[in-house]
């Protein structure tokens, strides 16, 4: 099933975090040769992957994983959201969605990135076809008709490795993205994230909120430990003072925006935060190359959309690889196969892109015009007919040509 030319392995995937092993993952029973080369330990205090922030996983999300054979470990770790409660400070219009209403257990579930990271990489190195390179940083590839080479240096020795495809998955800041000469669309939101965890006085138990206001979001998610997550969008020239606040100043200043629906926040957790920006990939491969998850798009997390976005990515390239190792004489570099993800993840992108940056824009704008359009949409969300509905489908991934991974079909 390979190509005439003899390669180390078959696929090469720069990026060991969530994305990149999800990706190994999902192609891992395809009898094909697999390499995984990461910079960061995942214990090291500077792995994103693997922190003590949450996710928020979609139904397609959940689809995939059961596929994958991993859905039960995570269940197991995880909160289900049966509810969400979106509401717009100082304004009178309001949503709550049900699972129930939608007829599914769960609308979605929220799992500790530590904990999920830690479920698909020990899946991952149990697999006798992926082989890890951590740490290891890329030093140069080149490209050559029938393959192309990565060389990197690992523990003060330079090695080099020779495959037929190359997967990008080393997020936003992608190195190798900028090395392939793809270039990179960016929207600065002039805002941060600030992310942590405290307790509720009433038990937030398996509901989800989102509380809007002119400055920003604060997103609370239900986590183990009847302790609830949280995602305070704030204006940059704020985030440093809020960082630096005491934990009283702290929850005073969150609990003026999200009001007392949840009672009386304390025993705040530890605060991280990171700059806010809408990044787009100019294309989405190169030559033998192809980039996914963080790398290809990084959206505002207003919707929580990004991690699901990039495992549809990762669904999608792998059922593209699926076909092709059907074929004989497979050449998993073949620029038909790179054509075909990339014009099948197109609407998945764009509509995502739109929504995401749309909701940031309006509820972020001061116009009057656009205040008063929001009440009103607020207000009518549950009485349009079908649009509820169709907006439900969208955020948990179920719209538009799903792969079959998304839709816990797995390969056989």
């Amino acid at each position: 099933m390979h190509s005439s030319v003899k390669t180390d392995f078959d696929i090469v995937i720069v990026g060991g975090g969530m994305i990149g092993v999800s990706m190994a993952l999902a192609i891992s029973s395809l009898n094909l040769r697999i390499a995984v080369i990461e910079k960061v330990r995942r214990e090291h205090q500077s792995q994103p992957s693997f922190d003590d922030r949450s996710t928020a996983l979609s139904r397609s999300s959940q689809s995939m994983f059961t596929a994958l054979g991993v859905w039960d470990q995570i269940h197991d770790a995880s909160m289900p959201i049966k509810s969400i409660h979106v509401s717009d400070q100082g304004r009178f219009g309001f949503s709550h969605i049900t699972a129930e209403e939608q007829e599914v257990e769960a609308l979605g579930y929220v799992v500790i990135n530590r904990v999920l990271g830690d479920v698909l990489l020990d899946n991952a190195k149990k697999k006798s076809n992926v082989h890890f390179f951590c740490p290891a940083e890329i030093t140069s590839v080149e490209f050559q008709e029938d393959y192309c080479n990565v060389k990197f240096k690992s523990q003060d020795s330079k090695n080099s490795i020779s495959s037929q495809l190359l997967i990008a998955a080393d997020g936003a800041n992608s190195d190798i993205r900028d090395s392939l000469g793809i270039g990179m669309k960016q929207i600065n939101y002039d805002q941060v994230a600030i992310i942590g965890n405290l307790l509720t006085e009433k038990p937030i138990a398996s509901r989800a909120f989102e509380r809007f206001s002119e400055s920003g979001s604060i997103a609370l998610l239900p986590i183990n430990k009847g302790r609830t997550a949280f995602i305070w969008i704030v204006p940059t020239k704020d985030a440093e003072s809020l960082m630096s606040a005491s934990e009283n100043i702290f929850l005073s200043a969150m609990q003026e925006v999200f009001g007392l629906r949840l009672g009386i926040f304390s025993s705040l957790g530890e605060r991280v935060s990171y700059p806010l920006a809408l990044t787009e990939a100019q294309r989405l491969y190169s030559r033998r190359s192809v980039i996914i998850g963080n790398a290809a798009n990084s959206l505002h997390p207003v919707a929580a959309q990004g991690f699901n976005l990039g495992l549809r990515d990762v669904a999608t390239l792998a059922e593209c690889i699926y076909k092709e190792t059907l074929k004989n004489k497979t050449d998993l570099g073949n620029s038909n196969l790179l054509f075909e993800y990339s014009e099948w993840r197109q609407y998945d992108h764009k509509k995502l892109k739109i929504f995401t940056d749309g909701l940031v824009r309006l509820f972020g704008s001061q116009r009057k015009s656009v205040r008063i359009l929001r009440n009103v949409g607020m207000m009518y969300f549950d009485l349009i007919p079908g649009f509820r509905k169709l907006f439900i489908k969208h955020t948990m991934g179920l719209t538009g040509r799903l792969p079959r991974l998304s839709r816990g079909i797995a390969f056989k």
